[in-house]
């Protein structure tokens, strides 16, 4: 065994590299020893920004009491284990979602307006025009900390031209995230793809001898880079080697849950870059929560954005008894057992955003876990789908952002309180301190008080 005097010290930002194959490594003791002793037990704050869409049923989302009394209405109830690092957030409002003159659409507006707070320009041709959304002024003032500015993921993959909203093109409905007042960042919804993004072991990004390596041995990512894995392996302390150990281990399950649905998918046929993903949506949703808790965890990014599915999105849920189309019942006009089956489907929602909750909030990261130094935003960008509403959003925030937010609450704020107000905040705490954003007023009151 090594001695103390004998093990390696890392920089934060080494990797495990084979045959096109690159791991980022989790923070380890090794690591924080070789860093200044001022910053060895400080972590980074990360953002998440989950999207759902058609919005809830308002009764069962929002706590009938304010303060840290609450209880958790059903659709909430999965969330019940972190309670404790939970801000229910009532009276936010997204105003520039509302018409302002431009006839239908409300769900393209909603999506594009979720996270810019700007009144998109209504077209379905080239001349598509929105706010830089918050994600992105993060992402272009922290993102050379990391490998990735950010990642933006779905589970509902849709084209970003023609017409998908009355008139507004499908850019609008199917991407909360834009880098520029005229560039969305497509989101990506193969599990693969996201994975090889991650690792490099992307076969379109390496060269023709690499490629056919890869192909002929057709191994675990880990088998690539077993080697170097070896080696850093005995240099390196009982509790980093644990950390090591839990995390290839994390790896290789996804890889292979991956691999498996691909199999499915595809009838046993072998591609390059499967263009498939999981049947079942709670496996689908799961593993692209997996992907983002690994890309923080190994500090590739700091920012993330993940659709559930688009806005307007018609998807059945037959996992829970829905067959109907999710915008389609959402309209249910009173229809008892139409409301029933939305009831189902934001539990089922919530569900799955619970799993990414309770796997944020089991790794550790420095000083705590990756939920004590997360922000973590859910909701949609409209209220109540029935009647297309854009005030009273449903939103919720996780995490502390290390220590700052205090959590465990439910603050109900005045009618139309701008959302944008609560990404100031957020940007704050993220160290990237932005006096306006769409129609931002202010910073929030609350959030770090108790």
């Amino acid at each position: 065994m090594a001695t103390q005097s004998q093990r390696r010290t890392l920089n934060r930002r080494t990797f495990l590299r084979g045959i096109g194959a690159s791991i980022a490594l989790p923070m380890l003791d090794a690591m924080a020893s070789s860093a200044p002793k001022v910053a060895a037990s400080v972590s980074p704050v990360r953002m998440a920004f989950v999207y759902i869409p058609n919005g809830v049923i308002v009764e069962d989302w929002t706590p009938a009491t304010d303060g840290k009394d609450f209880v958790l209405p059903h659709i909430l109830e999965p969330l019940a284990p972190h309670r404790h690092k939970l801000l229910v957030l009532s009276g936010l409002s997204q105003r520039n979602a509302q018409a302002l003159g431009d006839g239908g659409g409300d769900h393209a507006r909603a999506a594009a307006v979720f996270l810019t707070g700007v009144h998109p320009n209504k077209t379905d041709g080239s001349d598509i025009r929105n706010g830089i959304s918050v994600d992105q002024i993060a992402a272009q003032h922290i993102g050379h900390h990391t490998r990735y500015a950010s990642l933006e993921l779905t589970c509902e993959p849709g084209k970003l031209a023609g017409n998908c909203d009355t008139g507004y093109s499908c850019a609008y409905s199917n991407s909360i995230s834009w880098r520029t007042e005229t560039t969305p960042n497509p989101p990506e919804g193969n599990p693969r793809a996201v994975f090889d993004r991650l690792f490099g072991g992307g076969s379109e990004n390496l060269d023709p001898e690499t490629r056919e390596k890869r192909k002929k041995y057709r191994g675990s990512i880990l088998d690539f880079v077993l080697e170097d894995t070896q080696s850093l392996q005995k240099s390196l302390g009982p509790t980093d080697r644990r950390k090591l150990d839990e995390y290839l281990y994390a790896i290789r399950t996804i890889e292979h849950r991956i691999e498996s649905n691909e199999k499915l998918a595809a009838g046993e046929v072998e591609l390059d870059v499967p263009e498939s993903a999981p049947k079942d949506y709670a496996e689908y949703a799961r593993l692209m929560f997996d992907l983002q808790v690994l890309a923080f965890r190994t500090d590739q990014t700091r920012v993330s954005t993940f659709m559930m599915a688009h806005e307007g999105s018609n998807r059945a849920y037959r996992e829970v008894g829905v067959t109907g189309g999710h915008h389609g019942i959402s309209h249910h006009q009173g229809d008892t057992a139409k409301i029933s089956d939305i009831r189902k489907i934001n539990r089922y929602h919530m569900e799955q955003f619970a799993y990414f909750i309770e796997k944020l909030s089991a790794t550790e990261d420095g000083d705590g876990t990756l939920l004590d130094h997360s922000m973590i935003l859910y909701g949609s960008g409209i209220g109540d789908g029935n009647v297309h509403n854009h005030n009273n959003l449903p939103i919720l925030l996780a995490g502390n952002a290390g220590g700052i937010v205090k959590s465990g609450r439910h603050i109900k704020y005045a009618d139309d309180t701008p959302l944008n107000n609560l990404y100031l905040n957020m940007l704050e705490h993220a160290g990237v301190p932005t006096e306006k954003l769409g129609d931002s007023t202010g910073q929030l009151n609350y959030l770090g008080e108790v």
